[in-house]
């Protein structure tokens, strides 16, 4: 039985999935295969595996079905393949989602195992990400976007009061972002879980095409009674955004359309009806100006993109 099954979602993003699997492979102290699905590239990506990086198990998807859809095909392939297997040589302890935009230290596989093997009440784990400038990614731990949470999120308090516990809890900045934290969810650029957890709770929910498959997945999963735990000690650099900059249509709708599907999966039949048609009128209102915004500001020579093919996901979950 090997450590980890790594699976990585790549989209046009070759010279950036070329830089995270050279430093995959250079981690010590850890068994581990890796996955990559390609969701149906234009670009090289699916070659640059075949010729450089011939022991990745790839899977080319035929077409983009999103960033859940994308995971759940190298999910499946595992399980396949373990149950195929005549011993335990082909199963896995771990899963861990990982995006092509980041970068892993030779050290950060066999730690983020090691402190999952100390800790067997905890049933996901994410690392520290950093963004290049060397500031932390606020998306590597979160609250669940409850109608409060996000409330004071869409007003800008969080903004205004970073250190409140009240208002701050959507990304927890009043926590020290070197200290350990047991939260609600962490970013799936890199998001590691204990096999038994997705046996329970079950795959990514496909719905969910960019943007909140994670968090849904990691409120499953505590709903079985896991803990999700934020383990700085352990840094990973995330170049944040880097598939999604281009697809800014796409991903300002998919934003607005997951937010909306989350709160109507979680919360939608437990809230009052007149707050409940506030709460959608509201993620309506915000989605409709963000991407109107964003077309006003997209450069001329960008905007057929609108009837071109979408990106599988966005490498920065900040949703």
């Amino acid at each position: 039985m090997k450590d980890v099954a790594i699976i990585i979602v790549s989209y046009n993003v070759s010279e950036l999935l070329d830089d995270c699997l050279a430093s995959v492979y250079a981690s010590r102290g850890v068994s581990f295969d890796v996955c990559v699905v390609d969701n149906a590239s234009s670009d090289s990506s699916a070659a640059l595996v075949h010729e450089r990086y011939p022991q990745v198990d790839l899977i080319e998807s035929l077409h983009n079905g999103g960033y859940a859809y994308a995971n759940n095909l190298g999910v499946n392939r595992l399980k396949a393949v373990a149950e195929a297997g005549e011993t335990q040589a082909t199963a896995y302890r771990y899963i861990l989602l990982l995006n092509p935009d980041t970068r892993l230290d030779q050290t950060a596989l066999a730690m983020s195992v090691a402190f999952m093997d100390g800790r067997p009440e905890v049933g996901i784990m994410g690392p520290k990400l950093l963004r290049q400038d060397g500031s932390l990614d606020l998306a590597c731990r979160r609250s669940f976007p409850t109608p409060e949470v996000s409330f004071y999120r869409m007003i800008g308090l969080s903004k205004l009061f970073p250190r409140s516990r009240r208002f701050a809890r959507y990304n927890l900045t009043f926590l020290d972002p070197n200290a350990d934290a047991e939260v609600d969810a962490v970013a799936g650029a890199f998001m590691l879980l204990r096999q038994e957890t997705v046996q329970q709770a079950g795959l990514l929910d496909e719905r969910f095409f960019m943007y909140a498959e994670d968090v849904d997945w990691a409120l499953r999963i505590k709903a079985r009674g896991w803990k999700v735990v934020y383990h700085p000690a352990i840094t990973v650099l995330h170049f944040k955004g880097a598939s999604s900059r281009s697809n800014r249509l796409k991903t300002t709708f998919e934003f607005y359309r997951s937010m909306l599907l989350f709160y109507q999966k979680h919360y939608a039949r437990s809230t009052f009806p007149l707050l409940d048609w506030l709460i959608v009128a509201g993620i309506y209102l915000r989605g409709g100006m963000a991407f109107l915004q964003a077309v006003l500001t997209m450069p001329r020579a960008g905007r057929p993109y609108v009837r071109g093919k979408t990106g599988t996901h966005s490498m920065g979950r900040n949703s």
